[in-house]
C-alpha cells in the first residue's frame, strides 16, 4: 500500500466531487454529483477552500477541505477542517491520519493560529481518530447555529 496526500487542483474536481458526495450522503442528504462537482470546482476556483486529496496506489480514497477564518483575539487566519472522508474500504488504514497530519502541517506553514473541526456527536469512530491526532474537544466553548435557510 502506497499512501500519498497531495493537495488537489483544478484538475481533481471530478474525482473529489465522488467523494464529497459519498460524505454528504454519510451525513444523510440527497445526492447530487452535478451540485457536488459545482461546489468543489467553485471553492477551488475561487481560492475558497484547500482541499488535500489521500491517494492509494493512484486511486483516489479520501480528503479533506479547509475554509480560512480568522481569530480576532489572536488577529491571525485559522483554518476550519470543515470536512474529511475516507471510502470505507480505505478505513483503518492510516488515510484520515495522514490527511489531519497535511492539515496540520498545511496550519504551520502558514503560520495559523489554530485548526478547528466539528463532528457529529455520535461519530465516535471520527472521534477517536482526532484524539488520537492530538485534537482536543472544545470544553469553554458552545457552539450555536442559527439557520437561515435550507
Amino acid at each position: 500500500m502506497n499512501i500519498t496526500i497531495r493537495k488537489a487542483t483544478i484538475n481533481d474536481v471530478k474525482t473529489i466531487a465522488i467523494l464529497f458526495n459519498k460524505y454528504r450522503i454519510f451525513y444523510k442528504q440527497i445526492p447530487d454529483l452535478i451540485a457536488a462537482e459545482n461546489f468543489i470546482s467553485e471553492r477551488i476556483s475561487n481560492n475558497e477552500s484547500v482541499i488535500f486529496l489521500a491517494e492509494e496506489d493512484n486511486i483516489a480514497v479520501g480528503f479533506t477541505q479547509l475554509y480560512p477564518i480568522y481569530s480576532s483575539v489572536g488577529m491571525k487566519q485559522t483554518w476550519l477542517l470543515n470536512d474529511l472522508y475516507v471510502e470505507e474500504t480505505a478505513r483503518g488504514k492510516g488515510f484520515a491520519d495522514a490527511l489531519l497530519q497535511a492539515a496540520q502541517a498545511f496550519g504551520a506553514e502558514t503560520k495559523s493560529r489554530w485548526l478547528m473541526l466539528q463532528t457529529a456527536v455520535d461519530n465516535y469512530r471520527a472521534q477517536k481518530v482526532y484524539e488520537r491526532n492530538g485534537w482536543k474537544r472544545e470544553q469553554n466553548f458552545y457552539t450555536y447555529n442559527y439557520v437561515l435557510a435550507q
